[in-house]
C-alpha cells in the first residue's frame, strides 16, 4: 500500500469532498480516500503503483485545483 497526499482548492463543503472521493475511487488501484475541505487535502490509499499524474487530473477534470 502506498498513500498521497495532495493540496487541493475549491472543495468548500462534505459535498465537495464526496464528488472528490467518487471520482477518485473510479480509477484501477485506488483503495482508499479521504478529502477534507477543512484541510484542503486529499490522502489517497493505492493497492498498486499509480502515476500520480492521472490523480491530479481526475482532480483537476472535476474543477479542483491541485497545488
Amino acid at each position: 500500500m502506498k498513500e498521497l497526499t495532495f493540496k487541493v482548492e475549491g472543495m468548500m463543503c462534505a459535498g465537495c469532498e464526496n464528488r472528490v472521493k467518487n471520482a477518485l475511487k473510479t480509477i484501477d488501484g485506488v483503495e482508499d480516500v479521504i478529502a477534507s475541505h477543512v484541510e484542503g487535502t486529499v490522502k489517497v490509499t493505492l493497492n498498486n503503483e499509480i502515476d500520480e499524474a492521472i490523480i491530479k487530473e481526475k482532480i483537476e477534470d472535476i474543477g479542483y485545483e491541485v497545488k
